[in-house]
């Protein structure tokens, strides 16, 4: 015999099933502008039925339906997805900090312009070549003094940026490992917290929203792979296990800048520690090899027949390096000499003063960071020397103070190809200094077009992938204001079957019995 209050039952269940599903509803409504947050469903199912009682099977036709009832609560969330969404991330952080640094490289060096580096030669090449015109005049040589000094402040200054740019990336990467300790602390600690309350037959949906977001957030920073297991989220990077269950692994500058190239893949920490070691410390050594060259490097020049080297003059002819002494000083025909950049050149001319002195290094300093002009030339513009031609010999031995043979082959350096040897060693490169520097400025907006083409790129793919992660996971207004029409519909019916059973028990025990009374 069935129970007379079953139909009540069924009715409540329902009202129940449907009360939760709104809820729920609401609960998506909410969260429809989160984007960390994963719809939810409520899962339905019919609720166990029931046979009449007997001994053996009954004879009361089918079994009775005792309505819904919800088994879970669940998000909808793609595990594809994310990893797809994680493997991306990771590109994207990567070559959107290397743009970010090619372009302050770029804003550094900054060429073409009226204030760069190439401006700033021509007017020394400019300074050299008006000084030829008339090499006696003080004037002249004080032009020649300021230009150098405003080349060799153009390098410091230079140098000096690239060096705080290298600064501002190492205070970065030690910021990102904070970050890196904060998230793998706070993923263990929700894994913790998620293990807790799924033991009790429970689904922490949000909290394993929050997880997957603080993990997404992860992805960008380093390169990570995922794997779920009964204890939670275990999180490695290449080999390095940071996250197992409850315990999260503490990282350090140090062993992460250790584990580039290795471990560690990809992420915005690759990009810095890439732009600080490689692209930074590149045109560091690019702009060392530059000034490096033009106050040393070898460059060929051809001393006009009547010149008169300095006694000791040192030298290389076809190859040899000579020092020239006695008769040798003496340049009867037109000779290509080979020497070690501006210092060496400047060593073969005369000041003027008697008796005949042979010129100093012009400049000192091997980098771009203690490139200067000469200090003794700072303080005394006369010893800039300008003249190749002396007259008479021994004792009366005298400096021709009008000549310019010095000054003009100074300025021709201008398209003279001197010999590029790079401070960390590789093949040499021969070309003027304009040309080289013209390669190092392209070769670097070659590789801001190529990082900034990547990061775009690498953007398209993570909304795209995003995009459909969202379509799976997130929250479409439209489809749950036709969920809540529904489910509204179905608990004002059960609530009306309710109603029914009511009056139906009501005329049992109210109005039955009562006849003959």
């Amino acid at each position: 015999m069935r129970s007379t209050f079953h139909g009540i039952e069924t009715a409540k269940r329902s009202l129940f099933t449907h009360q939760a599903a709104l809820q729920t509803t609401a609960h998506n409504i909410a969260n429809a502008s989160n984007p960390a947050y994963s719809r939810q469903i409520v899962n339905m199912q019919a609720a166990r039925p029931i046979e009449a009682v007997g001994m053996t099977h009954s004879a009361v036709p089918g079994q009775l339906g005792t309505g819904v009832e919800f088994s879970s609560i669940t998000r909808v969330r793609e595990r594809f997805l994310d990893d797809q969404f994680r493997n991306q991330n990771k590109e994207l952080g990567s070559w959107t900090v290397q743009q970010d640094t090619l372009e302050k490289l770029e804003k550094i060096v900054n060429e073409p312009s009226d204030s760069g580096i190439r401006t700033v030669l021509e007017r020394f090449w400019s300074a050299w070549s008006d000084l030829s015109k008339d090499p006696e005049r003080i004037d002249g040589r004080k032009v020649v003094r300021e230009a150098a000094m405003a080349l060799a402040d153009a390098f410091n200054h230079t140098s000096r940026q690239l060096e705080d740019l290298k600064n501002d990336l190492t205070k970065n990467i030690e910021l990102k490992t904070d970050e890196i300790n904060t998230l793998l602390t706070a993923i263990a600690d929700l894994n913790r917290e998620i293990y807790r309350i799924e033991g009790l037959g429970d689904n922490a949906n949000d909290l394993r929203d929050q997880r997957d977001d603080l993990t997404d957030k992860l992805s960008k920073i380093i390169n990570i792979t995922v794997q779920e297991t009964a204890s939670g989220y275990t999180i490695t990077m290449g080999n390095t296990q940071l996250v197992n269950g409850a315990t999260a692994s503490t990282v350090t500058a140090e062993g992460l800048t250790a584990a580039f190239g290795g471990d560690l893949t990809g992420g915005e920490l690759y990009g810095m520690i890439r732009s600080r070691d490689v692209l930074v410390t590149q045109y560091e050594a690019e702009l060392d090899t530059l000034v490096n060259t033009i106050a040393n490097g070898e460059v060929t020049v051809t001393i006009p027949a009547g010149s008169v080297l300095p006694e000791g003059a040192v030298v290389k002819i076809n190859g040899v390096e000579q020092t020239l002494t006695g008769a040798q000083r003496y340049i009867t025909e037109d000779t290509k000499v080979t020497v070690n950049g501006l210092n060496g050149l400047h060593k073969l001319g005369y000041l003027l003063t008697d008796p005949p002195t042979a010129g100093g290094d012009f400049f000192v300093g091997n980098t771009a960071a203690t490139f200067r002009l000469n200090p003794a030339i700072e303080k005394d513009p006369t010893l800039i020397a300008t003249s190749m031609r002396t007259a008479g010999s021994g004792s009366s031995e005298s400096v021709v103070t009008g000549n310019n043979t010095l000054a003009l082959l100074i300025s021709e350096l201008k398209s003279e190809k001197f010999v590029f040897q790079p401070s960390g060693g590789g093949q040499s490169v021969s070309a003027t200094v304009d040309d080289y520097w013209g390669s190092v400025v392209g070769v670097l907006g070659v590789q801001a077009q190529e990082a900034g083409r990547q990061a775009d790129n690498q953007r398209v793919l993570v909304d795209q992938v995003d995009a459909r992660r969202q379509s799976v996971s997130g929250v479409s207004l439209d489809e749950e204001m036709a969920n809540m029409i529904k489910f509204q519909h179905a608990y004002n019916a059960a609530a009306r079957v309710m109603t029914v059973y009511d009056e139906i028990l009501d005329r049992i025990i109210n109005g039955m019995g009562v006849v003959g009374r």
